[in-house]
């Protein structure tokens, strides 16, 4: 369960904004909400297309261009030296092809996830200097190269170096160090992605006469599937980069990114920045997790179509084979939380495994955080060494959690809501202990959230609202879809879709009907009944059948009417901090004993209904808020201890099963009832 928030909305400049710029009321309404307020932001946000500041205003882009053309001009062999995800991937592309299309003698080089990790490295310095290159220009990588630079000019080969990552402390000592993330850079927009550091640096090499538009024409495809991949804002130039690419990418004239396309299933549907990242961008990462990057550069630099739809169809493979080693991860671990409960009760879920691909553990650890709620590392071990991938809830910084631990650690690196780390595997233990000791240090861990635009009266959806809402496109970081609450709806119907796959929810409040989806819950799964009053949290969007269209509601979550989220999360948490025995107040441990007639309640509803098959959070809602989740979950520990019931609880699932008992049973002999007995005499 997250923490449901509504955005705070000030009506009466949202009002301002509506007719001061004639928009829908829905349009002026999120962009307040956004903080989109000036003429100059709302313009930019909604209209700008083709307006892009000097690459000029960048650090060093003037020694970057002087050694760049001067390559050129003299014929020495350049290599762009990328990296392996899809804004390495797509900024290898964009500057090869540049450098290629005006005569330069280029070659690009991608190293392999796997054997050689992120970034420059020596070996691969030695290779390029056998091949004879004299200039490498790295994109979307080089900012923490010192050492690998510095070897590189040892050979005498000149680095130049185009980043958008966080510099670490002293600069490699390039020809030009092209990072918007210097302390002493002075650009105005500084949230480009890797790809949109390299387009900067063509812009500059094209020099006083550049034509903004013609190059956007060239490379907005690939600029836009590299910044969505990235994950940076989509504002400012980020925005007039993939609003363009969107276009580009239906008309492409590359024979690469048409093949991804339709290999993908996405050539007769309409290109949106979500389903770039959802469908094209996880095949290119895919490749890259499995570690053979270099098919993708192929495939959007290839002319070749026969070639470009085997790429296309062999890294739909990989992504399908990325999805079943991510699948039997996660099956593996849901099943160990179901061995041991312990390790989810922790303030950052710490969880290792043998031989786990470490192109996969970030995606895994994203699903353990949104299952729990909670930081997560997932640690794959690989005998006497193991490397971890952390994800984060929001407004809990990682990144300094793990810095916390630095003397652990053989290597780490990351940002507040994603880390990478390496450790000796005979630490992680004592990593696992020192890393929640640094968040118990803290005042109070955050909450996942659930962020709420706004509360929608469903009586106001229609098409013509979904369309009104399409002028905030592009949706993606800084820019989420809209998500809407729907709250008090009651349930008319529960119908299953796709074999049950899915479910179409009929919903009503007062007069007005409305139908929504719920993918990948089956009815089984579905905790709810026809005639209950539930909140749902859904975006809009419009479903085209034919020549009409219509709207469709996509639920993102749903929970009871009477359910209050934060008192159940915080109930939850006194709970955990007990068991992981953590000194809890009187009043504090009162809300989570449970008296005999608490026993009886769950006991009497188990035993009615023959055990209970959903998520245990929502026992709150079918006890009548009779019990706070606190208590159920002590209640649920102690029949466990004393074998009246079996729990079984995973990723998803929650099944408790009834036992039979002979004879009577003593509830205070159960040792989580002792325990509390103890700490509050």
């Amino acid at each position: 369960m997250k923490l449901w928030t509504v955005a705070p909305h000030d009506k009466k400049e949202a009002e301002a904004i509506r007719d001061s710029y004639n928009l829908p009321d829905i349009v002026a309404m999120l962009l307040q909400i956004r903080n989109i307020k000036t003429k100059e932001e709302i313009t930019d946000f909604l209209y700008n297309e083709s307006e892009i500041d000097s690459p000029f205003d960048i650090k060093d882009m003037d020694k970057a261009v002087a050694r760049v053309s001067a390559a050129i001009e003299n014929g020495e062999k350049i290599c762009v030296y990328g990296d392996y995800d899809a804004d390495g991937v797509t900024s290898t592309a964009l500057l090869y092809s540049y450098l290629d299309a005006v005569g330069a003698d280029v070659i690009y080089y991608i190293p392999s996830r796997e054997s050689e990790g992120y970034g420059m490295n020596t070996g691969a310095v030695d290779t390029l200097n056998e091949q004879g290159v004299k200039l490498i220009v790295t994109v979307d990588n080089g900012i923490a190269a010192v050492r690998e630079v510095a070897y590189a000019k040892g050979l005498c080969i000149d680095t130049v170096v185009t980043d958008h990552h966080m510099p670490m402390g002293e600069l490699p000592d390039a020809c030009a160090v092209v990072d918007l993330h210097r302390p002493d850079c002075t650009a105005k927009f500084r949230q480009l992605s890797g790809v949109g550091v390299a387009f900067k640096l063509i812009m500059a090499l094209e020099g006083e006469y550049c034509d903004t538009n013609a190059l956007l024409d060239n490379y907005a495809d690939l600029l836009s599937i590299g910044t969505i991949g990235d994950i940076v804002e989509l504002k400012g130039e980020n925005r007039v980069f993939v609003k363009r690419g969107l276009k580009s990418i239906i008309n492409t004239d590359r024979v690469g990114i048409e093949a991804l396309v339709t290999n993908s299933g996405l050539n007769d549907k309409e290109i949106t920045a979500g389903n770039v990242s959802f469908t094209l961008v996880p095949r290119i990462n895919a490749v890259g997790r499995l570690g053979l990057s270099g098919k993708s550069v192929e495939l959007l630099l290839t002319d070749d179509t026969d070639e470009a739809a085997k790429i296309a169809s062999a890294m739909g493979y990989d992504n399908a084979e990325r999805q079943k080693i991510e699948k039997e991860i996660v099956l593996k671990i849901s099943d160990e939380i179901q061995k041991n409960p312990s390790l989810v009760m922790d303030k950052i879920i710490v969880i290792d495994g043998t031989g786990w691909h470490q192109g996969v553990i970030g995606i895994v650890a994203s699903r353990i955080k949104d299952a729990y709620g909670k930081p997560a590392i997932i640690i794959s071990r690989d005998g006497d060494c193991a490397k971890a991938s952390g994800r984060s809830v929001e407004g809990f910084a990682l990144c300094d959690a793990v810095a916390a631990c630095s003397d652990l650690l053989t290597h780490y690196g990351g940002h507040p809501m994603a880390v990478g780390l390496s450790l000796k595997s005979d630490n992680i233990e004592l990593f696992r202990k020192r890393i929640n000791e640094y968040a118990d240090s803290l005042v109070e861990m955050p909450y996942d959230r659930l962020r709420i635009e706004c509360k929608l009266n469903p009586e106001y959806v229609s098409i013509d609202l979904v369309e009104d809402l399409m002028q905030l496109q592009p949706y993606g970081a800084g820019n989420p879809t809209p998500v809407f609450g729907f709250y008090n709806m009651k349930i008319i119907n529960i119908v299953p879709l796709s074999n049950n796959k899915h479910l179409r929810l009929v919903l009503q409040r007062g007069k007005t009907t409305m139908s929504a989806l719920l993918f990948s819950t089956s009815t089984d799964e579905f905790p709810y009944k026809k005639g209950e009053f539930v909140d749902i949290a859904a975006t809009l969007d419009s479903n085209r059948y034919g020549g009409s269209r219509s709207v469709a509601v996509i639920v993102k979550a749903v929970k009871a009417n009477d359910d209050d989220a934060e008192e159940i999360l915080s109930s939850l948490r006194l709970f955990e901090d007990f068991c992981r025995g953590v000194r809890l107040s009187r009043r504090a441990l009162q809300s989570i004993y449970p008296t005999r007639e608490d026993f009886a309640v769950l006991y009497r509803f188990l035993r009615s209904n023959g055990g209970y098959a959903h998520r245990a959070e929502t026992l709150v809602h079918r006890l009548g808020r009779k019990l706070s989740y606190g208590k159920i979950r002590v209640i649920l520990e102690a029949m466990s201890e004393l074998g009246l019931i079996e729990i079984r609880e995973g990723l998803r699932k929650c099944q408790i099963t009834l036992r039979n008992v002979n004879g009577k049973v003593s509830l205070e002999s159960a040792q989580i009832i002792k325990r509390l007995n103890e700490v509050t005499k």
